[in-house]
């Protein structure tokens, strides 16, 4: 080859380079756009989407044919791990017998940008006999969905992103966006909290990152409390026998002190038949709330330097745990 061929190979490759590049950031842009003009445009039709929602007894059902139903699946999911309760139904399976899975309870969500997909209309058809309510997330409201449904989600006129404008990838990026919107709109209808989603999130490291101290405590008969008159034989068979490094000192039910192995250490030239778990104590020891998240204890005992934290109720401020750094790492939060 030539040195001319070769750099005219060179250029030719740049070139190719820089196309696919272009067409790239031209794809993201335009689902860019699409997703800013729908913020945009959210008004009262979101709004009674959502109160629809928000009403029903029953699931919310999640219907789509083809890329859209790749979409529907997954607003579906979005949903139910949200605390929405939801199931994609599809369509043509609907037509054979599926239609079983919708009740007069539920609600129905249907995805088509075009709003003519055949395959939904058994569907759509079963929604208005039996009054079912009908949500459509489709780009065209004069269309068979638009029309049959009780309030539609527009998506935007944005063209999608292939050069033929055919393959779906504007609209169903605008379709996944609007199921987000509707998940955490009703998430927060429902004042679905944090530990609502560790319940339906317990696998993992995020279900693992939402466990609270309460989870993962040492209480009653495991917590090593003695009262500030006790020996130090005593305190010393109580520290040994728990296997935590401490021990907590509480008076009527109150924490107020904490003795440690360093403790110990500190006094080992004293006559320890004589003196008490009071006169060694180290006051006002770290404690945590009984509801904090653990991530939380273990950011404290590492600010801290501490192995240990001693466990306290939210109302009442009485003892009712106590948590050791190793407790956090076999749930795999170290």
């Amino acid at each position: 080859m030539t040195a001319a061929s070769e750099l005219n190979s060179e250029d030719s490759s740049t070139k190719t380079k820089k196309r696919e590049l272009n067409a790239a950031k031209y794809v993201l842009r335009l689902e860019a756009e699409a997703i800013s003009t729908l913020a945009d445009h959210i008004d009262g039709t979101f709004a009674h989407a959502i109160k629809i929602l928000h009403n029903i007894e029953g699931r919310i059902i999640v219907t789509g044919m083809g890329k859209s139903g790749h979409i529907a699946r997954k607003i579906a999911a979005t949903l139910s791990s949200t605390g929405s309760p939801a199931q994609y139904v599809h369509p043509g399976e609907a037509s054979h017998g599926d239609l079983g899975m919708i009740t007069d309870e539920d609600a129905v969500i249907a995805l088509s940008n075009s709003g003519e997909t055949n395959e939904l209309r058994d569907l759509l058809e079963y929604t208005r006999r039996f009054s079912i309510p009908l949500i459509a997330i489709t780009g065209r409201t004069e269309s068979t969905l638009g029309e049959m449904a009780d309030t539609v989600i527009l998506l935007p006129d944005v063209p999608e992103g292939c050069p033929m404008g055919l393959a779906p990838t504007t609209s169903t990026t605008a379709s996944l966006a609007i199921g987000d919107a509707i998940a955490v709109a009703l998430l927060e209808v429902n004042g679905f909290s944090a530990n609502d989603f560790r319940v339906l999130h317990p696998g993992g490291k995020l279900g693992s990152s939402l466990l609270r101290v309460s989870d993962l405590m040492h209480r009653g008969p495991s917590m090593p409390i003695v009262k500030p008159a006790a020996l130090m034989s005593e305190t010393i068979l109580e520290m040994t026998s728990k296997s935590l490094g401490c021990v907590g000192i509480v008076d009527s039910g109150k924490l107020i002190g904490i003795v440690t192995d360093g403790d110990l250490r500190r006094h080992i030239n004293s006559d320890m038949r004589k003196v008490t778990a009071g006169e060694i104590m180290t006051g006002a020891p770290a404690t945590i709330r009984v509801h904090a998240l653990a991530g939380e204890a273990i950011a404290m005992m590492n600010e801290k330097s501490i192995t240990n934290l001693f466990v306290i109720d939210d109302d009442q401020g009485a003892l009712v745990g106590v948590l050791h750094i190793h407790d956090c790492l076999r749930a795999g939060l170290v």
